[in-house]
């Protein structure tokens, strides 16, 4: 194909291919598995970089373009671009390349490489921004291009900035392997209640590029179970969060729509008995959450009731596959 990488912004003046993300005025073919963009049925996939090798094994007929570019920086960004700008050697290392983009998106992993690249690059991304977003996006995926796939093969030479980070999700795996941490799935929800001691030391994790979770590793919790709805309880402490592939265009299962958690967090306002504030982020966002500032005057089990009742009853606030979601 010939391609080049280049910024999204230096991209507009230019016909491009977009890859994880939405199109400028100059795209000529969009690859992304954001909502309100579908792809055809033929190269649909869960991954942007699945729909990107998907795309090399099956062509679609596009106007003549130069360049791929994507909005922001992520894992899944990352491989989709190098599938385009190096196709052979992608193919080559297709499955470690799939598997760092699950490990970005979805925090899941069948290989450690994968997931110890995931680490480093998610470091790299929370470094000080030295310009504006989108030439600190540009800096970032010049920098990494050509580092991805010597470092899915051998992060070793990166342990600096995976090891901490591979620490923690080893020590949360351990907790659920030993029954410390227990996951009691509601499946008529796909609600998974993640039930942390009180006296258990949180375990962050990273998700996408610069961006953290809390309380327990994602990836202990998301290789552990296939729920898309998440409850935390941490003692006194709780958060509910929607997975990442509610939001985007999901295709190996059909997830259960988002509900709006904002009049929820009202409802549990309203009834502490001390004065907790509960906020909740909107349906529309990457992972939209429920959470408070400190410790919570409700019970455990009528927070899970409420919770449940709220999902059960409120109408679909979220559809990643309409073209109103774009």
């Amino acid at each position: 194909m010939g391609l080049r990488y280049t910024g999204y912004e230096k991209s507009r003046s230019e016909p491009n291919i977009v890859v994880d993300g939405s199109p400028n005025e100059r795209t000529v073919l969009t690859l992304s598995h954001w909502p309100g963009y579908p792809v055809p049925a033929s190269i649909a996939a869960d991954l942007s970089t699945e729909i990107a090798f998907n795309f090399l094994n099956s062509p679609i007929d596009h106007p003549p373009a130069t360049v791929v570019t994507s909005d922001h920086f992520d894992q899944d960004g990352l491989a989709s671009i190098y599938v385009m700008v190096e196709p052979e050697t992608a193919l080559a290392n297709r499955d470690l390349l799939i598997g760092l983009a699950r490990a970005g998106d979805f925090a899941t992993y069948t290989n450690r490489r994968a997931a110890r690249a995931s680490m480093v690059l998610s470091r790299l991304a929370e470094r000080e921004m030295s310009a504006e977003y989108s030439q600190h996006t540009e800096e970032l995926y010049k920098e990494t291009l050509p580092i991805v796939v010597p470092m899915l093969n051998d992060p070793e030479p990166y342990r600096d900035l995976w090891a901490d980070e591979d620490t923690r999700l080893s020590e949360s795996e351990e907790a659920v392997a030993t029954g410390l941490v227990t996951i009691a799935e509601h499946d008529d929800l796909d609600l998974a209640v993640i039930d942390i001691p009180s006296d258990f030391e949180a375990r962050s994790g990273h998700r996408f590029g610069g961006q953290r979770f809390e309380g327990l590793h994602p990836m202990a919790i998301h290789n552990a179970t296939d729920c898309f709805r998440l409850l935390l309880v941490h003692g006194r402490r709780f958060r509910y969060v929607d997975r990442y592939e509610t939001w985007i265009q999901y295709r190996s299962r059909r997830p259960r729509p988002r509900v709006d958690l904002r009049p929820l967090s009202e409802l549990l306002t309203s009834i502490e008995r001390r004065s907790e504030v509960w906020t909740a982020t909107g349906p529309g966002s990457l992972t939209p959450q429920l959470s408070h500032t400190g410790e919570s005057s409700i019970p455990a089990g009528q927070l899970v009731g409420l919770v449940s009742r709220h999902l059960r009853s409120q109408p679909p606030a979220w559809d990643p596959y309409s073209a109103d979601a774009a």
